[in-house]
């Protein structure tokens, strides 16, 4: 309408008198983050599991579900310690599986890992290259790093229903969707006074007031640290 405008093909734009409506606090779906004792007892219990690594990187990394499904191998420097998004996996209806590219250059990015993460992968690469060579014949060599037993694509889907919640229940966690590992990893930064523009870079949020009205809710409890910080820096 504003190019419309420009063009001389319309006297005013309407749209400019029109309130937009804006969404409801509640529009999102509830978040419900493991506590760090929770967490631990989460990965403690990751540690024999065939895909330990995948909720290792949930936790530690902040990656989305799609973004780590869609992790290659040569998207991971173990040595350097470090991984780049540059696919996701997602379903598209009736369409199945497909790769996309992250929507936003913020969504392109490279995020360190932690040394646990690190021995994770390692360990996860053996498992992986042995189940390979014992399939050889079955063996899709899709050069993701999380799959299914025969190296196809995990669905998200199959992976929520039949991995995931069985594994919460026989370790005597919440039943949380795995989206929550995620905001876990961001809760657990905050709670840490971790820079929001960091936490921001690392979950790949387009902008910081999305990674601060997303985590408002950790807010409130780092004011007792902000008025300590103000306190010491006036004493």
């Amino acid at each position: 309408m504003n190019q419309a405008v420009k063009w001389s093909l319309i006297p005013r734009n309407v749209t400019d008198a029109v309130e937009a409506p804006r969404p409801a606090k509640n529009a999102k779906k509830e978040m419900h983050p493991l506590t760090p004792e929770q967490t631990r007892a989460l990965l403690e219990a990751a540690r024999g599991e065939r895909l330990g690594a995948l909720y290792m990187l949930a936790v530690t990394t902040g990656l989305r579900e799609g973004e780590l499904l869609g992790l290659r191998w040569q998207d991971v420097d173990l040595e350097r310690r470090s991984l780049s998004v540059r696919q996701q996996l997602i379903r598209t209806g009736n369409d199945g599986l497909l790769f996309s590219t992250p929507k936003s250059a913020k969504g392109r990015r490279s995020v360190r890992l932690t040394q646990r993460a690190v021995q994770a992968l390692e360990h996860h690469r053996r498992r992986h290259l042995k189940g390979g060579q014992r399939l050889s014949e079955l063996w899709k060599d899709t050069g993701l790093v999380f799959t299914s037993t025969v190296g196809t694509p995990l669905d998200p889907s199959n992976l929520t229903y039949h991995t995931i919640q069985p594994f919460l229940k026989r370790s005597g966690l919440p039943k949380i969707r795995f989206h929550n590992l995620r905001h876990t990893c961001a809760t657990l930064m905050l709670s840490r006074n971790v820079n929001p523009k960091i936490i921001q870079e690392m979950l790949g949020h387009a902008n910081i007031s999305e990674t601060m009205d997303t985590y408002s809710h950790v807010l409130p409890s780092m004011q007792a640290t902000a008025v300590s910080a103000i306190e010491d820096a006036l004493s």
